[in-house]
């Protein structure tokens, strides 16, 4: 009888749990919205009014990329996950302003704020995390209609990659040149994006696949009876930061960064939503 009663009570509290991560991710779903707009705005204001909503707006999204990830996966999995990308990108960028390994030389701003061991800016590990697991979320939209075939695995970490290279082709001229987190050194390379060399883009690519490796068995759904679905969350917050990008190189005449940043929106777009088509 109590075996009975306990079966019985389970699934309630399955979805007594499936209630709250939907009742948080619709929560911080709203406060990112709103957090956007208002840095939007920020944008037209002086520093000083914008300062605290940029760290609110890292946070939100943090924060928000977590909620949605939870009802899908156990929680565990998922801060296993967000502990796992965080450290590796965090190392990978500390570093890289040590040794100019894997990112090529550059040096952190004092305009990136307060550092963990007056090496990392705080930032700099959740930007990974969102980054990461919004492009995850963006590739399992473009690769839907393939998601059976044997090899689905080793695509969604390809094409991840390929998006954390496109995120940070938006991310470098603001970073770099609007925002001044960080500074490029010069290369020998004829070829820069706004100080960045191309081994930049490399390292991104590498370190992103390195990170998947460790962390795509947690972020596997594994729970019998539970479909996969279509999850708008992570395309909404990954343009977001795109335009994001755009809108304040615009303000600051970095109009080719303007151009590409909009290419790779549509395009990425199209592909998304027509693969969540199927």
């Amino acid at each position: 009888m109590a075996t009975t009663q306990r079966f019985q009570k389970q699934p309630a509290a399955i979805v007594s749990d499936e209630k709250t991560a939907i009742w948080f991710h619709r929560l911080f779903a709203f406060l990112l919205g709103a957090a956007f707009v208002l840095e939007l705005v920020a944008f037209f204001m002086p520093a000083n009014f914008s300062s605290w909503l940029e760290v609110a707006l890292i946070l939100l999204a943090t924060f928000s990329t977590i909620a949605s990830l939870t009802r899908q996966l156990p929680f565990q999995n998922v801060l296993l996950a967000v502990f796992v990308i965080g450290l590796v990108g965090g190392v990978a960028h500390a570093l890289g302003a040590a040794t100019a390994i894997p990112f090529g030389p550059f040096n952190f701003g004092s305009e990136a704020g307060p550092q963990f061991f007056r090496t990392l800016p705080w930032e700099v590990p959740l930007i990974w995390i969102v980054a990461i697991l919004n492009s995850r979320g963006v590739a399992r939209l473009i690769l839907r209609p393939w998601r059976k075939i044997p090899t689905y695995g080793f695509w969604l970490i390809g094409f991840t990659a390929i998006l954390m290279v496109l995120f940070d082709f938006a991310l470098e001229p603001f970073a770099a040149r609007v925002k001044h987190y960080w500074l490029w050194s010069p290369t020998k390379s004829p070829v820069a994006w706004y100080g960045a060399s191309p081994v930049n883009f490399i390292g991104w690519a590498v370190v992103s696949i390195l990170i998947l490796a460790f962390v795509t068995p947690a972020l596997i759904n594994k729970q019998p009876g539970k479909k996969s679905s279509k999850d708008f969350h992570p395309l909404v917050v990954w343009l977001g930061a795109i335009l994001i990008f755009g809108v304040a190189g615009g303000l600051h005449g970095l109009w080719t960064a303007v151009g590409v940043d909009a290419i790779i929106g549509i395009v990425v777009s199209i592909f998304a939503i027509r693969g969540a088509q199927w």
